[in-house]
């Protein structure tokens, strides 16, 4: 199909007929897009225009602090929050506004209750000014980790969350912003040994969450590829909390299951899973998103690649954040 026949299919797709007529536009019920870690190494422009020139509607951009990644997909900072005066606003606006792309959320994801008390300031001080900067560019929601100090058991790291996050959400009620915790457990390497860098791993822990913080404005990032490799239902989890899905990760992941006979759950996760990108795991897509639409859910779901086997190049990134949009594409208009 040549590219002109391509555009013009789906400008008619993007019509309603009725009675040969056409009505009115479709409104997107899902809003397409990609998390900007995975283009670390390009400016916030060139990723806009990444964006749109493949149809996608918004991107999740990375708001870490200038400096030293600290693990894979960190440190990326297409938006820097240290420095957003309202001359950076008015760009940041202009190239969103003339690309037509929208900014689903600002994302950073550190660990706000480490060990090193002095270094857990420093995050939730930061996911503060991340807060503050959402509303100057119109985004109402802020993803990131409660964290977790991997040595304390769940009772003790719930005793910290509760001391410490109810500022965090104070701060994005009084800018309007709501917070969306991902639910992914940052357990995956020795150093996060023996219980992992995040709290929010489960049902189970983000209902106690809720209760200790009962704001609307606290909810979820959700992944559903953490839930597959612990071994849990991803589906049913929208259902009961479709009040508190604030944004959506779209990541796949295949657990290998000659590896985790060999190796046990207590392994190293990533000895017996890998992640990948949607349609090449065990997320069962078609459940997935019959669950998003059952419970009105109308906001945005991005494309997050994390997947080894597209990193050799950046035409092997791209192909990633590419093939993932052509796979999900059947779930909604784009």
């Amino acid at each position: 199909m040549s590219k002109l026949a391509y555009g013009l299919l789906q400008l008619f797709q993007s019509f309603v007929v009725t009675n040969d007529k056409i009505v009115k536009p479709y409104t997107k019920m899902l809003k397409l897009g990609f998390v900007s870690a995975i283009l670390a190494d390009k400016s916030f422009e060139e990723v806009v225009q990444f964006a749109s020139a493949n149809r996608f509607s918004c991107v999740e951009m990375m708001c870490w602090p200038k400096g030293k990644a600290e693990r894979r997909y960190a440190g990326v900072t297409h938006v820097n929050v240290s420095e957003l005066d309202d001359n950076e606003v008015q760009s940041l606006k202009k190239t969103l506004n003339e690309n037509k792309v929208f900014i689903s959320g600002l994302g950073y994801y550190p660990n706000p209750l480490d060990p090193d008390k002095e270094q857990a300031a420093y995050y939730r001080e930061h996911i503060k000014k991340v807060i503050r900067a959402a509303p100057k560019l119109g985004v109402g929601v802020v993803n990131t980790f409660v964290g977790r100090d991997p040595a304390k058991n769940m009772e003790d790291n719930l005793s910290e969350f509760a001391k410490h996050f109810p500022a965090i959400v104070k701060e994005a009620e009084d800018h309007g912003v709501k917070i969306g915790i991902e639910n992914c457990p940052m357990y995956f390497t020795n150093d996060e040994w023996p219980s992992g860098k995040n709290l929010a791993i489960s049902p189970a822990v983000w209902r106690k969450m809720f209760e200790i913080i009962p704001s609307a404005s606290f909810g979820l990032n959700y992944d559903p590829s953490h839930l597959v490799w612990m071994q849990m239902d991803h589906v049913k989890p929208i259902y009961d909390f479709k009040d508190r899905l604030h944004h959506i990760h779209l990541k796949d992941v295949k657990v290998y299951k000659d590896k985790l006979d060999e190796v046990g759950i207590l392994a190293t996760p990533l000895e017996y899973h890998s992640p990948k990108i949607p349609g090449l795991g065990d997320v069962r897509w078609g459940d997935f998103f019959a669950a998003l639409t059952d419970v009105g859910y109308k906001g945005p779901v991005v494309i997050e690649v994390e997947d080894k086997a597209y990193e050799d190049s950046e035409e092997d990134i791209k192909t990633a954040i590419l093939s993932a949009r052509n796979y999900v594409g059947q779930f909604l208009v784009l």
